[in-house]
């Protein structure tokens, strides 16, 4: 069984995804939809050559693809994600010792990311309402599983999740919530 947010991918294509500043270009489009060098330095406060040169990046590991359709003229650019999901594991490179290290380098980030997003909202939590303070949640369990067991409950949380950025919310109250988790082999 191989979830669907699990793929096989080469160094280069984790080194691409798992640089910071990439990583944000990846996810803001990914939330706000294909979007273009000038927009991105916008969002970002980076300077569009260095934006341009990440979504280059981007674009030779396939992680992102053009938009030509939205271009109002051929100099303009659009970009949007290829992928709705990117490789999160060190299980998921291929190419021996270098590769791992570069994996397992982005992981170790990716792992900060997602705990700064939580720090981010401790932080911020005041300017919500009590609706939102209900509603954030955390949640721990320890399961014994098998890989096949455990590969299925990523499938069904992955199809789960699917189910909200497919049908996302509308109106007012709405927010843009990160979702994330890790089910790994660990000792009490």
């Amino acid at each position: 069984m191989s979830p669907a947010n699990r793929r096989t991918a080469d160094a280069s294509v984790i080194a691409a995804v798992h640089h910071p500043l990439r990583r944000r270009l990846i996810d803001l489009i990914a939330v706000e939809g294909p979007a273009t060098a000038s927009r991105l330095a916008e969002a970002t406060g980076e300077l569009v050559g260095n934006i341009s040169h990440h979504l280059k990046v981007l674009a030779a590991a396939g992680v992102i693809v053009e938009a030509p359709e939205l271009a109002k003229s051929r100099r303009e650019r659009w970009w949007r994600t290829a992928h709705a999901s990117y490789p999160q594991s060190s299980a998921a490179t291929s190419g021996g010792p270098a590769a791992d290290l570069v994996a397992t380098s982005a992981e170790e980030a990716e792992l900060v990311r997602h705990a700064s997003k939580v720090r981010a909202w401790f932080e911020d939590r005041a300017e919500y309402d009590e609706a939102w303070l209900d509603a954030a949640f955390a949640i721990e369990s320890w399961v014994t599983v098998t890989p096949e067991r455990l590969d299925e409950l990523s499938e069904r949380l992955q199809t789960l999740i699917q189910e909200y950025v497919e049908a996302p919310g509308d109106g007012e109250g709405v927010e843009r919530v990160f979702v994330f988790a890790h089910a790994v082999p660990a000792k009490p």
